[in-house]
């Protein structure tokens, strides 16, 4: 009997049988990669170098996307432009009705709300016509309250930030209240992390600007605004320390969820 075929016949079965079982192991240990979560909210956001500076729209998607949300953002934003110029301007427009919008945030200029002259004749006039626009195209407008600068603005009556911070304050939450707008407090919450944390840079070396740290702030305050819950405990830091962007999330949790004003 030529048992030599026979047994070189069972070797080879063996292996197979074994390099099977192997990848099987392999495959149940693998975890399936989770799904991308699909767009629920789309966020348009109008404003200028406050909300383009370090990509704020982008930081918002990212904190989302932390959270298992996610959510299509855009944004018109010009240098220096104010509300009353994106309100007579046609790319602008354009954007606002070219689709039903879950938000569309609006972000005047840095100085104009904390002026009351300013704010009636420009600030006011611009909310009301592109709120106009917004509520039209089927979407919700969000007011972006920023903040007041470092050192104030003396030209116009600010000697420090917390003169114009108020000033800014009452400019965006009267319009929000003749409107019925929802607000992203932002400001409000710059005030309170300085409080707590005095050697926090929220700004850039021009005391105007917002640093990496202050645009993650300001996204925090959006994600607590649109979801209406914390952003505490979300993995997505910006590359911010991570302790430094737990006390961001939780400052802006407490800012907008325990708010009467929200």
């Amino acid at each position: 009997m030529n048992w030599k075929p026979q047994h070189k016949r069972l070797l080879v079965a063996r292996r197979l049988i074994c390099q099977v079982l192997v990848i099987g192991l392999v495959m149940g240990c693998t975890s399936t990669p989770k799904p991308e979560p699909k767009p629920t909210l789309s966020i348009l956001f109008i404003g200028n170098s406050y909300t383009y500076q370090n990509n704020l729209p982008q930081i918002l998607a990212e904190l989302a996307k932390s959270g298992g949300q996610a959510i299509v953002v855009d944004m018109v934003a010009e240098g220096g432009w104010k509300l009353l110029q994106h309100a007579t301007s046609a790319s602008t427009l354009y954007k606002i009705g070219q689709q039903k919008w879950t938000f569309v945030v609006l972000q005047e200029q840095s100085v104009v709300p904390s002026v009351e002259a300013n704010r009636t004749q420009e600030m006011y006039p611009a909310v009301r016509l592109l709120d106009d626009q917004i509520q039209q195209a089927g979407s919700r407008t969000l007011l972006f309250m920023t903040w007041g600068r470092r050192d104030g603005f003396a030209e116009v009556g600010h000697p420090n930030f917390a003169t114009m911070q108020s000033q800014l304050q009452a400019g965006y939450l009267k319009i929000a209240k003749e409107r019925n707008l929802l607000v992203a407090p932002v400001g409000m919450a710059w005030q309170t992390a300085l409080t707590q944390q005095p050697n926090l840079q929220l700004w850039e070396s021009d005391g105007s600007h917002p640093s990496l740290t202050g645009s993650y702030l300001a996204a925090c305050v959006f994600y607590a605004v649109i979801y209406r819950k914390s952003p505490e405990g979300l993995d997505y830091t910006a590359g911010l320390p991570q302790d430094t962007a737990q006390a961001l999330q939780a400052i802006a949790a407490t800012t907008v969820l325990n708010n009467s004003e929200q």
